[in-house]
């Protein structure tokens, strides 16, 4: 049974235990007439997806217990902060520290009465009502996932980092929803990791929105970096009110497939909105980022920076998209995407955009692709610095104005010993 029909059926067979049903039932017809997505669609041009949905994925996990010492290795330990763990989607409470008094911070299943009627207030509210497939199958399935609700005036006291682990027999197909929504006023920084402990194939399919309310700030980031035989299709959407700051930085350097897609709606003026990210692949790996940036109202301001590092046939894909609407004036967007491609075989297809239908602006957009630069390499050597250590210090001078700008700092060294460890060198870096 292929992948769609299998969901159809299980969604058929659970639908008395779900809630929103009449919003789900709304989402699994769509995916029954639409499908998913093949290389015939403009968006997914680049990616194709057939080889993997002909798989045989299982949707439920045979193996649900997980150890501390496991995760350990995945996890900020020496920062205090909020751990939430989930396993094949299930919370893990006993892996998990989630105790917080000013803010709400528990599952979508598990929420009291008072956060269900936040959830069902903003459950599918950033979304657009006519979603990709896969939104369409994680709208009429996902059950569990994060909920994070900070009331007005909450500055979330430390990090909370969210680890969504899977551990199975066989070929899993599993999915995950997160919903963080953010009263006027208050602060959070989130830290969100994918993480499999078996060695058998899996596929995730993640969906995440996130609310920002008057002058909030949202600091969300996202590590990408599972082993060889995962995959991943993350939608993250945002929706923005006036005079607030969301930033969503994703470094992909692990998996066989990674899909993200980050819709950021600026809904009220003088908002802010940052999306960063670093690719770092090699062997037979892909990446592929699309994001839309949807400037509606005036004097709002994106920055938008993607760097990639493509080493053996790597692929990568960057599609981004600025919409600047006639009622946005004095609208200021800038978005850059840089590539060094390592080897002949490594590939990138970038596409930056711009919309505007305003004609008081400030934009730009842009994107280059090369190789590491001759001179610097050649004034490296000669000062007597071997040429792979050369080679990693430009490669790591490519990528730092990126990491700069994280504000979590174990995080950021964290992520350092990752771009050290795939570039194959010891650096010693000094934050």
């Amino acid at each position: 049974m292929h992948l769609k029909e299998k969901l159809i059926s299980a969604f058929d067979q659970s639908l008395d235990q779900l809630s929103f049903q009449q919003r789900r039932k709304e989402s699994m017809e769509r995916l029954k007439q639409d499908g998913f997505p093949t290389i015939r669609n403009e968006e997914w041009k680049y990616t194709n997806l057939q080889p993997l949905l002909k798989k045989e994925f299982e949707l439920q996990a045979s193996i649900s217990s997980i150890t501390l010492e496991e995760i350990n290795e995945y996890i900020l330990k020496d920062t205090d902060t909020y751990l939430m763990v989930f396993l094949n989607g299930v919370f893990q409470p006993s892996l998990s520290s989630i105790s917080c008094q000013k803010a709400h911070i528990s599952t979508i299943k598990n929420a009291n009465e008072e956060q269900q009627k936040i959830i069902k207030k903003y459950w599918g509210s950033c979304l657009p009502k006519k979603g990709d497939a896969f939104v369409s199958a994680n709208n009429g399935l996902a059950q569990e996932g994060a909920f994070v609700y900070l009331p007005k005036s909450v500055v979330l006291d430390k990090p909370l980092q969210i680890v969504y682990a899977t551990k199975n027999d066989n070929a899993l197909f599993t999915q995950t929803r997160s919903l963080v929504v953010v009263e006027e006023n208050a602060q959070v920084q989130i830290s969100e990791r994918h993480q499999n402990f078996s060695d058998s194939e899996v596929f995730t399919n993640a969906v995440t929105e996130i609310v920002v309310k008057q002058n909030a700030i949202v600091d969300f980031y996202k590590i990408q970096n599972d082993n060889f035989k995962c995959s991943i299709v993350d939608n993250t959407w945002v929706n923005q009110a006036n005079n607030c700051t969301c930033t969503v930085d994703t470094y992909s350097f692990g998996g066989k497939m990674v899909r993200n897609n980050l819709t950021f709606s600026m809904l009220g003026e003088h908002s802010e909105s940052n999306m960063r990210g670093i690719t770092l692949i090699g062997k037979d790996q892909l990446v592929d980022h699309h994001t839309l940036v949807d400037h509606l109202v005036p004097n709002c301001l994106s920055n938008e920076l993607y760097k990639g590092i493509y080493d053996h046939n790597a692929k990568g894909v960057f599609n981004g998209k600025v919409m600047v609407h006639p009622d946005a004036q004095k609208t200021n967007a800038f978005q850059s995407n840089n590539n060094l491609l390592l080897t002949d075989d490594a590939s990138i297809d970038t596409k930056p955009q711009l919309e505007i239908y305003a004609d008081d602006v400030a934009c730009s957009h842009g994107c280059t692709i090369g190789q590491l630069d001759d001179e610097a390499l050649f004034y490296l050597r000669a000062r007597g610095i071997p040429k792979k250590e050369a080679q990693a210090m430009l490669m790591y001078a490519f990528a730092n104005d990126v990491l700069n700008n994280i504000k979590i700092e174990e995080l950021k060294k964290k992520l350092n010993l990752i771009i050290a460890e795939k570039i194959g060198v010891e650096l010693a870096i000094e934050l």
